[in-house]
């Protein structure tokens, strides 16, 4: 069951996750990949797959496999060790179906897109200055399964041309108010939702800091700023004390009753076990149906994903592809000792 879940989660992608609140777990290597037998190395330049003419090596799905597993494991609070990717070795070979189709949607995105290359130089800048040295940037790039910057500059030139791309091809589709309307009345029950509270939040440890932030804010201080300098939440201190909206029952007693009783876009103050929270919360819905002028915006970007997807497997289709899954497979890795 284990292996089946992890699998589904690769497979989907599940990863991306933003602005978690919970302390990063520390890594830890899986016992059963301290078990495992090593496989005789096969060479990189490898074919395990073609799209058209274009070669896909050994090299290139493991680069990939190694992100998407190293998203999964992110998306969990723990930073990505190549040990981990013996958990998800029995999914290689369903990855390299994904994986090129991926490569086939980016060989249509680069016969119509280019990557700027000054872009591609302020996103690497971006993200290495929030590092004092190269060394911790390089640590970094290796936590989120990255090799180093090379590798990242490659994923982000992918993930620049493909979603320009895919964003094109979603804009050809339109869709009247009458066809949204009748989307609405006809998933009414999608629409659907809960009490929600948005929330923005500073942690700091001593009630006296929680008091100093607050005559700051009360004077005029930026939130967003406290919130990088002082708040000690990792999570959403780089998002400006950004938690996002939640429901009822998410947080801890005292932070959920500021939250869903306390007064909208006011400074609160609260105690936690984790410490002091200055709070506000700019936005709270009550349950009910989500009105049509609300989740218009939404019906039509989902109609056109589903439009535009549909596009993409027609041309996907046209395209000759060929996978080799007996190259990707590997030995599974042996059972943990109980």
């Amino acid at each position: 069951m284990k292996q089946l879940l992890l699998t589904a989660a690769l497979l989907s992608g599940a990863a991306f996750l933003t602005t978690a609140s919970a302390q990063t777990a520390p890594a830890t290597t899986p016992a059963s990949a301290a078990a495992t037998t090593p496989a005789p190395a096969k060479d990189p330049a490898t074919l395990v797959g073609r799209v058209g003419k274009e070669d896909l090596t050994l090299a290139e799905f493991d680069r990939a496999f190694r992100l998407a597993a190293a998203r999964v494991v992110n998306s969990q609070g723990i930073p990505f060790e190549d040990a981990y990717l013996a958990e998800f070795a029995e999914a290689r070979p369903d990855f390299l179906k994904q994986f090129v189709r991926d490569r086939a949607v980016y060989q249509l995105a680069r016969a119509r897109q280019q990557a700027d290359p000054a872009e591609l130089d302020r996103q690497i800048a971006d993200a290495r200055s929030g590092f004092e040295t190269d060394e911790e940037f390089a640590e970094a790039l290796n936590a989120t399964g990255y090799t180093d910057t090379a590798d990242l500059r490659r994923e982000l030139e992918r993930q620049l041309i493909v979603g320009a791309y895919l964003g094109g091809v979603q804009e050809r589709f339109t869709f009247g108010d009458a066809l949204v309307a009748g989307y609405y009345n006809l998933h009414r029950a999608d629409f659907a939702r809960e009490q929600e509270a948005c929330v923005k939040h500073i942690l700091v440890p001593t009630q006296a800091e929680a008091q100093a932030i607050t005559k700051d804010l009360a004077g005029g201080a930026d939130f967003a700023k406290l919130a990088a300098e002082k708040s000690q939440d990792p999570g959403s201190a780089a998002q400006g004390g950004d938690l996002g909206c939640f429901g009822p029952g998410q947080m801890v007693e005292t932070f959920d009753t500021a939250s869903f009783k306390g007064p909208v876009n006011a400074v609160q103050t609260v105690q936690s076990q984790f410490g002091w929270h200055v709070l506000v919360v700019t936005k709270r819905t009550e349950a009910g149906t989500v009105p049509l002028a609300d989740a218009a915006p939404v019906i039509r970007d989902q109609l056109g994903k589903d439009a535009a997807q549909k596009y993409l497997d027609a041309q996907v289709a046209r395209l000759s592809t060929e996978s080799f899954p007996d190259v990707v497979t590997v030995a599974a890795p042996a059972p943990a000792d109980k």
